[in-house]
């Protein structure tokens, strides 16, 4: 799992940048391999030229790239300038107000856009653009302005901003407690067996892959997690569900509905890119590969959000619009459905 990614001074004059703790479930593996599966957007190259420098750690011990990383093991990168992600800089990027007070700003993201810069994207991202529209946005313990929670940056919709420390505070108990309202919308692969249901199981990072989440059942890894589900309509092959979420972990629809067996659809990092149900006809697949460009992302979108006022103990709903590359996929699979059902 993935420890750190802060700031950290290493002998004065290095900076950490990443910190990995090797799972239970890990085989020996060498460590370029390893930091491959676990860091975004870096290539074997620069991976290799890190510890050529001396720059890759295990256990707080320099190695080699054929150093094989094992169960428990502590991996470490550490470079001479501090992650670029610290260094934040304002940026007048447009941003999608749905509400605002002295105490919180509600935000519509769109598909592509990051949260919080990161391995990979250091500009562009929507806490680039809360800092140049907002002064002085409190820091959460991540030191990320403004963050209660995040979306993925293919997901689009809802999230809340805190504009004080104490809506801060507060809005993060709300979101620990189990006490806000999440809905998405989701496009699934296949046809779901009821019309309604709960996903239940632990959610982690993957043993083999950081950029993706598992399921764990046995419940030794992972946090819990839980997804309400209920189907909003079927079509031939995928079905539209609205999902709540109980728990709020990273990639919980995208991975709980992969555990099932339904994996959202176009979802590039699960395998729903590919065509995973359906008819082995040329024309289903140029259909669906038109869909997938119309929909170039995964088919989720965080509908609506409610919390309580921080200040004012107001119940708050918000509901966003199904963005139109989302809503066009859907009017594909209806019309595809119907002309399939006349045949």
């Amino acid at each position: 799992m993935i420890e750190s990614d802060e700031n950290f001074n290493a002998n004065d004059d290095l900076y950490e940048h990443f910190k990995f703790v090797a799972g239970e479930g890990q085989e020996p593996l060498r460590v370029d391999k390893f930091l491959m599966n676990f860091i975004e957007n870096a290539t074997r190259n620069k991976i290799q030229l890190a510890i050529k420098a001396g720059n890759v750690l295990v256990n707080e011990t320099v190695v080699k790239a054929n150093y094989k990383v094992k169960s428990k093991d502590v991996v470490r990168v550490v470079l001479a300038h501090p992650p670029h992600e610290n260094l934040l800089v304002a940026e007048d990027i447009p941003i999608d107000v749905v509400y605002e007070d002295e105490e919180v700003v509600v935000i519509n993201k769109p598909a592509g856009m990051v949260v919080h810069p990161g391995h990979g994207n250091y500009s562009g991202t929507l806490v680039n653009g809360l800092i140049h529209h907002f002064d002085n946005l409190p820091n959460n313990s991540n030191e990320r302005p403004g963050l209660v929670h995040r979306i993925d940056k293919d997901t689009s919709g809802l999230l809340v901003v805190a504009k004080t420390d104490f809506a801060m505070a507060n809005l993060a108990s709300q979101f620990f407690n189990r006490t806000t309202e999440r809905v998405y919308m989701a496009l699934v692969w296949g046809s779901l067996a009821e019309d309604e249901g709960t996903i239940t199981g632990n959610i982690g990072r993957s043993l083999k892959n950081r950029l993706r989440m598992d399921v764990f059942v046995d419940g030794e890894h992972g946090k819990h997690a839980v997804t309400h589900y209920k189907v909003l309509e079927r079509f031939s092959y995928v079905t539209l569900v609205e999902c709540k979420l109980e728990t709020g972990r990273t990639h919980q629809i995208r991975a709980h509905f992969k555990h099932i067996g339904h994996t959202l659809f176009n979802d590039e990092r699960y395998g729903g890119n590919l065509i995973l149900k359906g008819t082995t006809y040329t024309k289903y697949k140029q259909f669906v590969d038109n869909c997938f460009k119309i929909l170039p992302r995964q088919a989720l979108h965080a509908k609506t959000l409610g919390f309580e006022h921080p200040t004012s103990k107001e119940k708050m709903f918000f509901s966003s619009e199904t963005p139109d590359d989302i809503q066009q996929c859907i009017d594909k699979w209806r019309k595809y459905t119907v002309n399939q059902k006349e045949i």
